[in-house]
């Protein structure tokens, strides 16, 4: 028997970055009383879920994703006695809440861990991966590293313990040891996590890279590129041996008795549509829905994110429609654009100058009228740009810092080094929300704990609700359409004309009912092929009626083509 349509399918999620967002206590720091202070704006978008980023006890080396204590709110954003009081809000207002669960890793300031560095004979030794060094090696000597496994931020993914002369595995920063998934009793006082954040009244988590838990125990070496000096090991901790086991051991230890309505999606790096199939396959009870990081990888050059090369429309559609087919059947998409990690979608594949507008609805329309659960970023319902930092001093995120160093210290050139920065930092996403053009734009009564964007006076809230384009305005009537429109929830999506260079255009279908999308991804007007001038208006991105046959600037029509021909 087939389970019913779950709750989320015509839902909308809106992220929150805590630090970012408001700030109610005039540190220039966003905490959790400034996001009480702006319920009404999410309620007034329309959204149903709000996904919050760590807001839990942490030295913050990596802003708040490496924990030290998973029950306590650190102090920085609040008290455990205002999330509750964030919660009843929320709920109040019919809202859900989702937390993210970061257990691929702790804060190497959590007890366990420092417990499991104490001593070789520590009973938590075992809760992480401790490891002698390379055969023929001595401890500490360069290239002594268990493996030649390359940290995602840089550098070695070992760091030496002189105390008890061996190595500990992180994937991330030194201060986020990953946890050890092959030991029972990790998992099981991760379970013990879960429910009691379940049992307050969360609704459900987002998992940061979740399929990086299980490892191969040997740990073998990864590949290396010629003249590189650590090796890939991905293959050998991406969608690890034992991770279907996992989730499905976590769900049932978590959600499987449990009455009510829960959301748990997977950040899933590496994912393919075949892999995705089977996280959020409803039968398997693993995940409900994924985030996968093809297609925000595609302006990318051999090189990394780093390495910028400009997307090609025609890729993005290949992309988007085979996770769409992929997923028909089986499984569920996560549709976004826009987080804590990705520069923003105006600046990265809009034009943030003289369209800005125009760009920001554009691809909001390509992505909500999709099959899948939309995910809406703090700033984006504004149109907020990237940061456009100039400087290094201006820059707060690690990986870009330790990006800027070591290219730097290749003898890279160092404006051509902070262009790739400007371009794919994820500070781009973390500058303060901009609720008015008053004072640090009405985030702060003091000044912020990193600047201010370039959009900053001309995009804010207070500004956008008020003009007559309002991005805000236009995702009211996208959300809405979602909520009201099964065809848009549950519809089959078929795609049109994938090789044109600067048309998007796609089909939703659902019985006899249809829509056509069409969006001109350009600054030049656009001539609409014959097959597809014809329907009835239902939402556009541009005020003054326009000819049904042309395009104009990154505009956006959705046309109810149910009762034409081919429709």
């Amino acid at each position: 028997m087939e389970p019913r349509t779950p709750w989320w399918a015509n839902a909308v999620v809106y992220q929150i970055y805590p630090r970012s967002f408001a700030d109610s206590t005039g540190d220039g720091i966003g905490d959790i009383g400034g996001i009480i202070e702006h319920l009404d704006h999410l309620q007034d978008l329309g959204i149903d879920v709000l996904w919050l980023s760590p807001i839990h006890q942490s030295p913050q080396f990596d802003n708040g994703y490496d924990i030290s204590d998973y029950r306590r709110v650190d102090e920085l954003f609040g008290t455990n006695e205002q999330l509750d009081e964030l919660l009843e809000g929320l709920h109040g207002r019919g809202i859900k809440l989702i937390m993210d669960l970061v257990v691929n890793h702790t804060s190497s300031e959590y007890p366990a861990f420092l417990e499991s560095r104490s001593s070789r004979s520590s009973p938590r030794r075992d809760s992480y991966w401790w490891r002698d060094p390379r055969p023929g090696f001595t401890a500490g000597e360069p290239g002594a590293e268990p493996n030649n496994w390359g940290s995602m931020f840089g550098g070695s993914a070992w760091t030496f313990d002189q105390r008890t002369r061996q190595y500990y595995l992180h994937l991330f920063t030194p201060q986020q040891p990953d946890l050890n998934w092959e030991v029972s009793r990790v998992r099981e006082r991760v379970y013990e996590m879960m429910n009691w954040w379940l049992d307050k009244g969360v609704d459900g988590f987002r998992m940061d890279v979740i399929n990086f838990i299980s490892k191969d125990p040997a740990l073998p070496d990864g590949v290396s590129e010629a003249g590189g000096v650590w090796g890939d090991g991905s293959p050998h901790y991406v969608n690890g041996p034992r991770i279907h086991e996992f989730l499905q051991e976590m769900h049932h230890r978590v959600f499987s008795e449990r009455q009510g309505e829960y959301l748990t999606v997977g950040e899933t790096p590496g994912a393919t549509v075949e892999q995705a199939r089977l996280y959020t396959d409803r039968r398997r009870h693993e995940l409900d829905m994924v985030f996968q990081f093809e297609h925000v990888s595609l302006d990318q050059g051999p090189g990394g994110k780093f390495d910028y090369k400009g997307l090609e429309l025609a890729d993005l559609k290949t992309s988007w429609n085979r996770w769409q087919r992929g997923l028909a059947e089986t499984g569920w998409n996560s549709l976004y654009l826009s987080n804590h990690d990705q520069p923003r979608i105006v600046s990265r594949f809009g034009d943030e100058e003289e369209y800005r507008y125009e760009s920001a609805t554009l691809w909001a329309t390509l992505l909500h009228l999709q099959r899948g659960t939309p995910y809406v970023y703090q700033g984006e319902e504004i149109g907020m740009p990237s940061a456009g930092f100039t400087s290094i001093g201006q820059y707060r995120d690690v990986e870009s810092l330790n990006h800027y160093a070591e290219a730097l210290r290749l003898g890279m050139d160092q404006e051509a080094v902070l262009e790739s920065l400007r371009r794919m930092s994820r500070d781009n996403a973390r500058t303060p929300m901009q609720w008015t053009s008053g004072p640090h734009a009405g985030f702060s009564t003091v000044e912020p704990w990193i600047p201010l964007g370039k959009g900053f006076p001309e995009t804010s809230v207070e500004a956008d609700r008020a003009a007559e384009k309002s991005v805000f305005r236009y995702y009211q009537r996208l959300i809405r359409l979602r909520h009201e429109s099964e065809l848009v929830s549950l519809g089959d999506f078929h795609m049109l004309d994938p090789a044109h260079p600067t048309l998007f255009a796609f089909k939703r279908t659902r019985g006899d009912q249809a829509l056509l999308v069409l969006g001109n991804v350009s600054g030049a007007e656009l001539g609409v092929p014959a097959n597809l001038e014809s329907g009835d208006l239902v939402l556009g991105n541009y005020i003054t009626p326009g000819d049904h046959r042309l395009l104009r600037p990154w505009e956006a029509r959705i046309l109810d083509v149910s009762i034409y021909p081919g429709g």
